[in-house]
């Protein structure tokens, strides 16, 4: 069987620095996808967007917050999003995971860290409190427009997606030979 016309071309990846979140996210998407796209790396995210919207490279992992104005002026075109659900800040599309490539997620996670001695009920309150202010409709509002969406847990549940992320990105930054420049 002849392989398809497009194998024959190099495909490029845009990313900042190593260890990036975009480089991370892309990294991880060739190991599962076990495709070789060639990264070429910038001094920052801004330079690899630049060099996305300006055709020197095929692709780019970059969070939506980032380039928002750019898929409104239609200068960037989303394939898929990175998330393991359809994104309320990019409806319609589909993830990379139900696009064919089963367990893919790649998400920028933010959160609130304490002290590891900090009393469990302190955490708890903090918790209580974080959560009562990000679910208000303007918390959310401010967050869904700058390019995030609000997924307020518990610390327990946060800590066990840090983990998971943990595992998953070391696997590919150790059989990648990622290493800090």
């Amino acid at each position: 069987m002849k392989p398809p016309a497009y194998s024959r071309w190099l495909f490029t990846y845009a990313s900042g620095s190593t260890g990036s979140p975009i480089h991370l996210a892309a990294e991880l998407f060739k190991a599962m996808a076990a495709v070789n796209i060639v990264r070429i790396p910038y001094k920052g995210g801004t330079p690899a967007l630049n060099a996305l919207i300006s055709g020197e490279v095929q692709l780019m992992f970059p969070a939506v917050s980032t380039v928002g104005a750019y898929l409104k002026s239609g200068r960037l075109k989303v394939l898929a999003v990175a998330s393991a659900q359809p994104s309320a800040l990019l409806p319609g599309l589909p993830t990379i995971a139900a696009s064919g490539l089963p367990g893919y997620e790649s998400v920028s996670m933010y959160g609130m860290f304490a002290p590891a001695k900090t009393p469990e009920a302190i955490i708890n309150r903090l918790n209580q409190e974080i959560v009562r202010v990000l679910n208000t409709p303007e918390a959310k509002k401010k967050l869904f427009n700058a390019g995030a969406e609000v997924i307020a847990s518990s610390p327990e549940r946060f800590a066990a997606a840090i983990r998971a992320e943990m595992t998953t990105l070391g696997k590919v930054i150790s059989d990648r030979g990622i290493k800090v420049e």
